[in-house]
């Protein structure tokens, strides 16, 4: 449970630092299964695009829904969803993830598709 309280306890730091910023936020979950990631407005009181392994048009193609290449092919569609939204500036939500693995990968991915953070 410690290790939770911890990842809560970034992300709060985060959150409050890119509410400060007042851009788009791209906020990133992973679960042990998949990996998801959401687009907010600046003040976070709508979601703008949103991605994940759960959805078939995602998932078509991949050998899984946990690994790298799952987490690289999200990053590229919600990049095209959130250009098609009309956003080309995003600040970086991890969730208190640390930035490494699947968060990293679905970042550049992200950042390849348009995005600049």
């Amino acid at each position: 449970m410690e290790k939770k309280i911890a990842r809560l306890r970034r992300a709060k730091t985060t959150r409050s630092h890119i509410r400060e910023l007042g851009v788009a936020r791209l906020s990133v979950a992973r679960s042990g299964q998949h990996i998801y990631a959401q687009l907010f407005t600046a003040d976070g009181s709508k979601v703008l695009a949103a991605a994940s392994t759960t959805e078939a048009s995602v998932r078509e193609g991949l050998s899984g829904s946990k690994n790298k290449d799952a987490a690289a092919k999200v990053g590229r569609v919600i990049a095209e969803r959130a250009l098609a939204a009309g956003v080309e500036k995003v600040a970086f939500d991890r969730s208190g993830f640390r930035y490494h693995g699947r968060i990293q990968v679905l970042a550049d991915a992200a950042r390849e598709g348009g995005l600049k953070f």
